[in-house]
């Protein structure tokens, strides 16, 4: 099935879910193409750690964590978040990782929230395309020139694997020229428990599988550039 025919555009922008589906959960915001909400995951020794979920069309899930006010831990999968919070029974997150519908903490299995995940999991079937015909990629590093650390790349969109690809051809690439993340060489690189992570939508600890891998396709290759990698695609793709 399309996913992509269900849904609507409003002012521009994709609507994920109808407001019918979300008119009882709390805490929604309608962001790009994205769906963010207020979500937690409850540890019987720390209680409640809080965070922003985001529901991408891809079936793609990040949650920024705001368990306490100086927490820097964003952009988690929900095993990585439902790890950091402390929850006792890990390894459960669809069960542990709860929305607040009515008033009620509410998994999120039992929620609408899980359509496009659930979706994307059932067409991948071994496949490296998503439910959408997109091809998944992985998070990437690039390290710094000046400084020696690695910082993280997120490639869901064709913007932002061009940005990855541009970094990993500069020769003097360092932290500031990162467009999303501000940062500089002084800031600290992630840990390397963390940095296991990396969006895949098989496993958040995948080292690259068929789910996450993509040896190119028309959002991690460019026509206008230059390089060797992206002519033999483009003219194999003519071919």
């Amino acid at each position: 099935m399309d996913m992509e025919k269900g849904l609507e555009r409003e002012n521009g922008l994709v609507t994920l879910f109808s407001d019918e589906e979300l008119r009882e959960v709390s805490g929604v915001k309608r962001v790009g193409e994205y769906v963010e909400i207020t979500c937690g995951c409850t540890s019987h020794r720390y209680g409640d750690a809080v965070g922003r979920l985001r529901v991408f069309l891809n079936g793609y899930l990040e949650i920024t964590c705001e368990c306490t006010p100086g927490c820097q831990e964003d952009k988690l999968t929900p095993a990585a978040f439902e790890k950091h919070s402390g929850r006792e029974t890990a390894r459960k997150w669809k069960n542990n990782i709860w929305v607040i519908v009515n008033g009620e903490k509410v998994p999120l299995y039992k929620t609408v929230l899980l359509k496009y995940y659930n979706q994307q999991s059932k067409n991948a079937n071994g496949s490296h395309r998503s439910h959408n015909g997109r091809a998944c990629h992985h998070d990437e590093f690039v390290r710094c020139t000046r400084c020696n650390k690695e910082r993280r790349f997120r490639l869901r969109t064709k913007e932002e694997c061009r940005i990855h690809h541009d970094a990993l051809a500069d020769a003097d690439w360092k932290c500031s020229n990162h467009p999303y993340d501000k940062i500089t060489c002084d800031v600290d690189e992630e840990r390397a428990s963390r940095r296991v992570y990396r969006g895949c939508t098989r496993s958040p600890t995948c080292k690259g599988c068929t789910t996450c891998v993509c040896f190119g396709c028309d959002i991690c290759r460019f026509s206008d550039c230059t390089c060797q990698t992206c002519i033999d695609f483009t003219r194999n793709a003519k071919a």
